[in-house]
């Protein structure tokens, strides 16, 4: 950019809307170019250029524009934001904008990049490949979640999805020597007290250790929210690229960042796409979940989980709609698991990890994965369907064998659902589990699996 530009101060503010300022009969500026603004009081606020004309730049201000008046001074910086990343991150809690919040020191940079990240050409992507443990059966037993992969979690509003991804982010490990791992968790648009659960859950397991934590509230400006996941994927990729680390992503809540776009495009008076997100959202969130991967002779990776609460519930909403279509698969919660008072309520019938067969099965995981895996799944839907059956023609009509199918059921919802938010299961033992729960049924309904493995691991009846 032109030197010019960042040597003059423009006093030509406009208009302002919302979290926009509009500053007229600038040099020619480039988009996401940093500036600072100066108040008449002398304080000053950093922005970004959103929108630039040959008669008007349109500038979002981070920390909002309560206090900015037509006399505020416009410096451009002529250079992009920038975050700050070094391996002595681990261990730290930051807000939003990068800024310590745990009372440590500011972070001493080994490096500083670009928060926009660079585009990975589609031929240098690896497969992504080998298993991520979460400690959580139905994720790794039925719904594996891969090195590289982009798994999201659709939630809705009252279920624990914050809780599961604490879960997450304390249990996830992977398999192997000499593997570092780290997790980088990101929260946008939570409450001040989900933000101190969220600090002392880390603090007391120790989880924080092998983590950065991002935190915007809900009370900070939507401009920011829209930068956290950026600087939190910064961080990601030094750690995976530079430091040859697997880094397991946790953004929480999706559903927040998007309403941020929408109150921005709002401002900008932007025409609206459906249900009033902008237009460009699917572009949006694809520059953000893209970012997952492996680089083929990079020793990192870069995995995501994404947690975002449906709006009413609804699957087809917009923001999970246009997730499904970029990510590979998806772990669905469950109301109605939920009221029965099953943690966590992952609704099976439902989810889908796309990627499993690359990271499951001998040398990955265990040869009978994919046969217990779906076992699981035909029983369990059989015993769903007739609980439909039951309720119109009574159990007593059923035979002897559909009513092993229906115990089945209730079985693996009580068992092989059910955990504890403190329980950490290996892979062997969610795998063994499912065995114990086909001795439940005849050994002509075990259909799914190679005899060879039933011989070798359904533990023998008494």
């Amino acid at each position: 950019m032109a030197e010019a530009n960042i040597s003059k101060e423009y006093k030509t503010v406009s208009q302002i809307a919302g979290p926009l300022i509009y500053v007229k009969k600038t040099e020619p500026v480039g988009y996401k170019e940093m500036v600072n603004i100066r108040l008449s009081d002398g304080s000053t606020r950093r922005g970004q250029v959103l929108d630039s004309s040959d008669e008007v730049v349109v500038v979002q201000v981070f920390e909002g524009t309560s206090g900015i008046d037509r006399d505020a001074s416009v410096r451009f910086l002529g250079e992009t934001m920038k975050m700050p990343v070094s391996k002595d991150m681990l261990g730290r809690i930051l807000s939003g904008s990068g800024q310590p919040l745990d009372g440590g020191a500011p972070i001493v940079p080994e490096k500083e990049l670009e928060i926009n990240g660079a585009a990975i050409n589609p031929w240098a992507r690896d497969s992504p490949s080998d298993f991520i443990q979460t400690g959580i059966s139905t994720i790794d037993g039925m719904n594996t979640l891969v090195r590289g992969q982009k798994l999201p979690i659709f939630s809705a509003s009252g279920l624990p999805h914050n809780e599961i991804a604490l879960q997450i982010a304390r249990q996830a490990k992977v398999r192997g020597e000499n593997e570092e791992f780290a997790v980088v968790f990101i929260a946008m648009g939570i409450t001040n007290e989900e933000k101190q659960m969220f600090m002392k859950e880390f603090e007391r397991t120790g989880a924080l250790k092998n983590a950065v934590v991002f935190l915007n509230l809900a009370d900070d400006p939507a401009v920011e929210r829209t930068l956290t996941p950026r600087l939190g994927l910064t961080t990601a990729e030094y750690m995976a690229f530079d430091l040859g680390m697997q880094v397991l992503v946790i953004m929480t809540d999706i559903t927040n960042y998007c309403e941020a776009l929408r109150q921005i495009g709002a401002a900008r008076e932007e025409v609206p796409g459906r249900r009033g997100y902008p237009g460009y959202m699917y572009t949006d969130l694809a520059q953000l979940y893209e970012r997952a991967g492996r680089i083929k002779g990079k020793k990192g990776s870069i995995t995501q989980i994404p947690i975002l609460s449906m709006p009413g519930g609804d699957i087809t909403h917009p923001i999970p709609d246009l997730s499904g279509y970029i990510t590979e698969g998806q772990i669905v919660l469950s109301m109605d698991l939920h009221r029965n008072g099953i943690y966590p309520p992952v609704n099976v019938s439902s989810s889908l990890s796309r990627l499993m067969g690359g990271g499951t099965g001998e040398g990955r995981t265990r040869e009978d994965h994919k046969g217990v895996s779906d076992q699981l799944y035909a029983a369990y839907a059989e015993g769903k369907d007739l609980r439909g059956l039951v309720a119109i023609v009574g159990k007593d009509s059923l035979s002897a064998k559909d009513r092993k199918l229906l115990e089945f059921a209730d079985l693996f919802e009580d068992r092989f659902v059910r955990q504890g938010a403190e329980e950490d299961r290996s892979i062997e033992q969610t795998l063994d589990l499912g065995w114990e729960l086909f001795t439940a049924l005849d050994l002509d309904q075990i259909t799914r699996i190679s005899r060879k493995y039933i011989d070798k691991y359904l533990p023998k009846k008494a």
